[in-house]
């Protein structure tokens, strides 16, 4: 039986770091409501939203294209977790953590590109 998108562990490592960035985020200061938080929630969630999007699309060149998508939200989440970090919103083991989640799911979805190019 396909699982679908949801079966692809690239997905599933997507969306469970979109769920821990949600998280952690909720103890970001109230301040931040429609900056730093509005923005590494919407890529975070941007990255297993593509894959999806992607997948479903069921086009080899489509599915590449949102692969890429998602990767560059990514790095969005990077960027945003290391301003975070530098503003001490993000505590070094915290930060650490989501980074090597992110990290791997680069890898995932490099890796799936990889397969996916003729």
């Amino acid at each position: 039986m396909d699982g679908g998108f949801k079966g692809l562990i690239v997905w599933q490592k997507a969306y469970g770091l979109a769920l821990d960035i949600y998280k952690r985020t909720k103890e970001f200061p109230k301040n931040e409501q429609y900056g730093l938080i509005s923005q590494i929630r919407r890529a975070s969630i941007s990255v297993s939203a593509n894959i999806a999007e992607g997948y479903e699309r069921r086009h080899r060149k489509e599915y590449i294209h949102y692969l890429s998508i998602a990767k560059g939200s990514l790095s969005e989440v990077e960027t945003y977790l290391l301003f975070s970090k530098d503003l001490g919103y993000t505590q070094h083991q915290e930060f650490n953590d989501l980074e090597n989640k992110r990290q791997e799911v680069g890898r995932l979805l490099n890796g799936l590109i990889r397969s996916l190019v003729p």
